[in-house]
This record gives C-alpha cells, sequence and structure tokens, in this order.
C-alpha cells in the first residue's frame, strides 16, 4: 500500500481515482475496478432480490424477472416453500455482509467487526446452502443437470467456506484469503447465471424445443381451467379425472407468457448454471495466480503471526503446498532493519 502511493500518479485521472480508492484501503487501481464490478453487481443483485422475502407477494403480484420462477411449488407448508424462504433469508443477508469483509480498511483498522461478521456470515452461509438443496428437486423445471448444478455449486461453496475457515483458525491467512476468494466466486456465479440463462433463452427461443410440464403447474400459471384446455387439450384429463400426474409438452419460448416463457426459462436454467459456475471457477483462479505478491506478502505476515503464537512449522501450520504437497520449503522473507538491513533471527 505504500509503495502504491509513494510513487507519483501517471496522469491526473489516476490522482483523482487515488482519492477514491486510498481511503478506503486499497493500494492498486485494478484491484478496487475489480471490486467496483464484482461486489457492486453483487450487492446491486442482492437488494433486487430483497422483495422475494415476501414471497406471496412476489409470487401474486409480480411479473417477469420480478416474480420467482417456481412459485407453484412454494405452497403453505410445503419443502420447497420452507427451503427457498430459508435460503433466500440467509443468503441474502450473507452477500451483503460479504461485500464489507472484502474492503481492505475494515479487514486492518476494524478487525473485531471483520471477525464477528466472518462467523455470521460462515452461519448464514451453511443454512441458506441447505435451504437450496432443500427446494433443488423442483428448481426450476425439476430438470437433472439444474439439479446437479444446484449440488455442485454447493459442494464447491460450503468446502471452499470449510477451507478458509480451518485456514484462518491456523493463521494461514493467504490460504484464507484464497478459499474466501473461491467460495464467493463461485456463489457469485449466480448473478452471470442470470444473464446467461436470459440471453440463451432468448437466442434460442421459437426454434422449437419443449418442455414436460405436469398440467396442473400450466393450470396454475394460465389461472384459468378454460385457457389452459384450450391451449393444451390434453389437459382435460387432469381436470377430468383429477389425474396429477398428467404432464404436456409446452413449446419453450421467451416470445410467449406464462408457461411457455417458464419452459424456457427451466431449459436454459440448467445450461447457464453450469458454465457460469466454469468461468467464475476458471476466473478466480487466474485472479489468484496473478496475484502472487499479496499472496507470499500475507503470508509472511502468517509467518509472524504463527511464530508468536508457538505454532510448530510458521509459515505453513496450515494448509500449504510445501506442507501436505510437492512444493519447494517456502523461506519467510526477512525482515528490514530501519536502514534497510535485514534483520537477522538469533
Amino acid at each position: 500500500m505504500s509503495d502504491m502511493k509513494a510513487q507519483p500518479p501517471a496522469n491526473r485521472f489516476v490522482a483523482g481515482a487515488r482519492k477514491i480508492f486510498n481511503p478506503i484501503g486499497f493500494s492498486k487501481g485494478y484491484n478496487f475496478v475489480l471490486f467496483f464490478i464484482f461486489a457492486g453487481a453483487f450487492a446491486g443483485f442482492t437488494f433486487a432480490k430483497l422483495h422475494y422475502l415476501a414471497l406471496d407477494r412476489s409470487c401474486t403480484t409480480g411479473s417477469g424477472d420480478q416474480r420467482p420462477l417456481d412459485c407453484y411449488y412454494y405452497t403453505e407448508g410445503s419443502v420447497d416453500r420452507v427451503g427457498i424462504l430459508l435460503h433466500l433469508g440467509t443468503i441474502l443477508p450473507a452477500a451483503l455482509l460479504t461485500c464489507l469483509q472484502f474492503v481492505p480498511v475494515i479487514r486492518r483498522t476494524f478487525v473485531l467487526f471483520h471477525r464477528i461478521n466472518g462467523y455470521i456470515i460462515l452461519v448464514l452461509s451453511v443454512v441458506s446452502t441447505a435451504g437450496a438443496l432443500m427446494l433443488a428437486q423442483h428448481a426450476v423445471g425439476s430438470r437433472l443437470e439444474a439439479q446437479m448444478g444446484i449440488g455442485t455449486s454447493s459442494i464447491a461453496f460450503i468446502v471452499s467456506l470449510g477451507l478458509a475457515y480451518y485456514n484462518i483458525k491456523r493463521l494461514q491467512i493467504e490460504q484464507h484469503r484464497a478459499w474466501m476468494l473461491r467460495a464467493w466466486f463461485y456463489a457469485g456465479s449466480i448473478v452471470t447465471m442470470r444473464i446467461i440463462m436470459i440471453l440463451s433463452a432468448l437466442i434460442v427461443s421459437g426454434d422449437g424445443y419443449v418442455v414436460p410440464m405436469p398440467c396442473a403447474k400450466v393450470a396454475f400459471l394460465a389461472g384459468s381451467p378454460q385457457e389452459t384446455v384450450q391451449t393444451f387439450p390434453e389437459c382435460d384429463v387432469y381436470f377430468s379425472q383429477q389425474d396429477v400426474s398428467k404432464t404436456v409438452l409446452v413449446p419453450a419460448s421467451m416470445l410467449e407468457d406464462g408457461a411457455n416463457a417458464i419452459a424456457m426459462m427451466s431449459m436454459a436454467f440448467g445450461p447457464g448454471l453450469w458454465l457460469a459456475l466454469v468461468l467464475h471457477a476458471i476466473g478466480v483462479e487466474i485472479y489468484l495466480h496473478l496475484t502472487p505478491a499479496e499472496a507470499n506478502r500475507l503470508r509472511n505476515v502468517s509467518y509472524q503471526r504463527q511464530l508468536e503464537a508457538g505454532m510448530k512449522h510458521p509459515g505453513r501450520a496450515g494448509l500449504t503446498a510445501d506442507r501436505i504437497g510437492d512444493s519447494s520449503l517456502w523461506v519467510p522473507e526477512p525482515q528490514q532493519g530501519p536502514a534497510g538491513h535485514p534483520i537477522v533471527e538469533k
């Protein structure tokens, strides 16, 4: 941080930008830009979905993206209803609190808040994942690729959080940073997934895709038995014989409302989730590999704290490659004295 401040700004724009990002702890402009883009998108998406907490109102008065996609399953007392309320009631506040965790000045100045906030986020995240798994069976069309995508992203999220927690308890700060970044990049794929899902749905609409859908759900979306039977005559059996197992092939298209649009979104949800998850997984690894200096700086901090705590193998008390893998043994950088000379430990 001090090195960047010591360097003269390249131009007036950089000088003005530093007046914005230096006070909140960012020493490099590109880090602030990345934080602004990703945390801003994450926070914006979260605020936009807060109205979902009033589930019944959103399902009855909402339209388009303002209405949850699976309202048919959110009946009173259903597992899906409990799951969605549990998921949204915990992941939305966790996401907003997480944005604060990545502000450098908070981490460095308000250490106690950072720690307490981290524990709150961890608990909320675990509960929210349980809620997501509860509603995975019927999530956006009950398609298998969607269920697998939710399961995979949930496992990646929880495992990453667990490894981040373990490493911070072992004072391995650079590994804590890496796994926390991974965890929330995986979680943030839900934002990118929405973009991919909507774009792909618009692109392939009208190409002849059909999606099987229960007649009961079609009737729920249509709003009346007459309109349902008029559009899908096969569903007459559902009304006349109360055959809840009866399904019908619904043309998937965003050019129509009701069942057709829901069918298109359900078809695009699974592939969109998988593609977003892959993009975010690759992206976070690229970022981590492009910031080795920060990782090494934090490892030296970890070494000092582990040394002070009397831990065995300071510098690699957590899950590091030179402890559990075949990496070369890491050596701490010597501390610099007042005149720039290294301080030799006795």
